[in-house]
């Protein structure tokens, strides 16, 4: 998996989503794109993608394709009209996407991580998250973050993995 971090200038999000879709397609690979103000960290998309792939390997997914699978996961959702609000909008949005083969080909993820990195504007943004937002989107409370020792990425992960339990 490869992880490309920037800010999207998205006029058009169809367009935008398009060019991301064709990359996908010419690499053969899985390109997923995330508003980055929701992203806890790599750890987060790393454990999407894991889960996505067991369900999918298991015949339990939602989604029909796979970085849709993972948007779910990553978003603690299985509603996909509820987990899209992770997506990117348009407008300049701090973006982390995620390029993946499911076969683990490295080289078709490193060309298709660079055709992305040429879309965005060049910006660390993986850890670079908005605590109130994530809080909001994730539903995590002041109670919980205190027994978690305010660890809002740990409660985040505990969303993503309970995704399998709410099936």
């Amino acid at each position: 998996m490869r992880v490309v971090e920037g800010v999207a200038a998205v006029d058009d999000l169809d367009t935008f989503l398009g060019r991301l879709s064709g990359i996908a397609d010419e690499g053969g690979v899985t390109v997923q794109a995330f508003d980055a103000r929701y992203v806890v960290g790599r750890d987060h998309l790393e454990r999407a993608v894991e889960l996505a792939d067991r369900a999918i390997a298991r015949g339990e997914n939602v989604a029909r394709e796979r970085g849709v699978e993972i948007l779910l996961y990553a978003a603690g959702r299985r509603q996909i009209d509820d987990a899209l609000a992770m997506g990117v909008s348009e407008g300049r949005t701090p973006v982390v996407v995620v390029v993946s083969d499911a076969g683990g080909d490295e080289s078709a993820e490193a060309a298709a991580a660079d055709a992305v990195a040429a879309l965005l504007d060049p910006a660390a943004t993986l850890d670079d998250y908005d605590a109130d937002r994530v809080r909001a989107f994730f539903e995590v409370t002041e109670a919980e973050l205190d027994a978690a020792d305010g660890a809002l990425a740990d409660l985040v992960a505990e969303r993503v993995a309970l995704l399998d339990v709410e099936k």
